[in-house]
């Protein structure tokens, strides 16, 4: 249920009688974990995880969770991206003496947690020295981040960073000896394994469940104002998930309508025959537009579903060859007429543009573009992989600009307030968010020019082929060895 974030490796810890039992891999969930793989997973409590590589290269052994021995022996996993990775490095090596085997900032939460939770000297871990270790972490480790972990013996925890940047979930099913509990990025995971959406975890909140199924939780109070990533209710999350109080669905319908009221002021001379959502997370706005303007809604595309999400494809080459095949239109609905393409975003430019050709190919007359999201100009840090400026096709560009680099003949995006009151009318309570990719604040407050230039460097589609290309060499060398 939760594929959607991450199709580059999946992995699965269980835990039975003080032993960890682990399964991971690179592939999708259904690749990676088969029924031989899961029937050696014992055990009544585990973590899972499927990664999206926003940092790292694509091996095996940056796929989580990941384990260390000491102390007690803990599994962990992450969804986020820390800030302030490279002074923890320094600092996990120099002072904790703590051995790194990734470049994963994963990894190096996880030595973070363990390293705190170390020193307070335990027999047997309680509740109170799990959230003082959980606390070291946010004071050492900035940015976004929700974690699921496993302490042997312990029990199960799930933090969120002081901002709540990124989302998570708890929930639960049962009653009295027999209730269990479930930590989760979105509520579609707890609802699909018959557990009650109890809550959100908070900015800066743990939940921890003991060996015994009691539940404990616990507030810092080095937590912020909740932000979550606005990001998150245009593309990540799937639109059947709660996300802090909010409606993923409900969302985008406002998104849709919002959008359709610019239109409808700022495109009245534009005459359109038809509305064309891009597939698929699009398609609620789109329905939401093409009602508000009276005009046909047709699904142009039919999207292959054996084809991934291109958007969280790790490499421009990778995402732009998966398109076509991805996306294949119904020559009817495009030719002689006037199309409006709903997107839910446009950040690379890669889809926008094939997708502009193919209606051009097909005969249509004139193509415009709207998008459910505003521009995306600057750089995510929190964990969505998208670093480079150079590589935003809408950084510094005019609309007119973007347009013609796109092939369209008009292109809209939606405002940013009103992109956030889509979800503060769902959720009145959410009245801050993180809009970094928007606007360029970011509300960690600790992200430089320097930083953003060397993230870029790190982090571009470059680099990433280079490390892949390595990374190809050392399993082939392993093999031959």
């Amino acid at each position: 249920m939760l594929q959607h974030r991450g199709q580059d490796a999946a992995g699965i810890a269980t835990s039975f009688e003080d032993r960890f039992y682990l399964h991971k891999g690179n592939g999708l969930v259904t690749d990676v974990c088969d029924a031989g793989n899961m029937a050696k997973l014992l055990g009544n409590a585990g973590i899972g995880h499927v990664r999206y590589p926003t940092a790292g290269c694509g091996s095996v052994a940056e796929a989580q969770p990941f384990y260390v021995n000491s102390p007690y022996g803990i599994v962990f996993a992450h969804n986020g991206n820390l800030t302030n990775v490279a002074e923890i490095v320094e600092s996990v090596f120099e002072r904790d003496l703590r051995h790194l085997n990734t470049t994963s900032d994963s990894e190096v939460m996880l030595n973070v947690f363990a390293h705190a939770l170390t020193l307070r000297r335990a027999a047997k871990p309680t509740s109170e020295d799990i959230f003082a270790a959980v606390e070291e972490v946010h004071r050492r480790c900035k940015g976004g981040y929700s974690v699921v972990a496993m302490i042997s013996g312990v029990g199960l925890l799930g933090f969120r960073d002081l901002y709540g940047i990124r989302p998570l979930v708890f929930g639960s099913r049962g009653e009295g000896a027999a209730k269990e509990y479930m930590i989760a990025s979105e509520s579609v995971a707890l609802q699909v394994a018959g557990f009650h959406l109890e809550r959100d975890v908070q900015p800066g909140e743990s939940v921890f469940i003991d060996i015994h199924g009691q539940l404990h939780t616990f507030q810092s109070k080095l937590a912020h104002e909740k932000s979550p990533c606005l990001f998150e209710y245009v593309y990540l999350a799937r639109p059947d998930s709660v996300l802090d109080g909010a409606s993923v669905y409900q969302c985008r319908i406002n998104m849709g309508i919002k959008l359709a009221e610019k239109i409808r002021r700022e495109w009245a001379d534009i005459p359109l025959d038809v509305v064309v959502p891009i597939p698929s997370t699009s398609r609620t706005a789109a329905l939401e537009i093409a009602t508000r303007l009276n005009l046909p809604y047709r699904e142009g595309f039919v999207r292959n579903r054996y084809v991934g999400r291109t958007f969280i494809m790790p490499g421009q080459a990778q995402r732009k060859s998966s398109i076509r095949r991805k996306l294949n239109p119904i020559p009817q609905e495009f030719a002689g007429k006037n199309v409006l393409l709903v997107d839910d975003s446009i950040v690379r430019g890669t889809t926008i543009k094939e997708i502009v050709a193919m209606c051009r190919e097909l005969g249509a007359h004139r193509v415009y573009v709207c998008s459910a999201a505003p521009p995306v100009i600057y750089p995510n840090v929190y964990g969505i992989d998208m670093p480079a400026r150079s590589e935003l096709i809408a950084s510094g560009k005019t609309i007119d600009q973007l347009a013609k680099d796109i092939g369209a003949d008009g292109i809209i995006f939606q405002d940013l307030d009103d992109l956030k009151s889509s979800i503060t009318e769902v959720c009145p309570s959410l009245t801050h968010f993180d809009t970094s990719v928007f606007d360029g604040t970011y509300v960690t407050g600790d992200v430089t020019a320097t930083y953003l230039e060397t993230l870029e460097k790190q982090r571009n589609d470059l680099a990433k082929r280079t490390e892949d290309v390595a990374s190809h060499i050392t399993r082939n060398l392993s093999a031959h060895l």
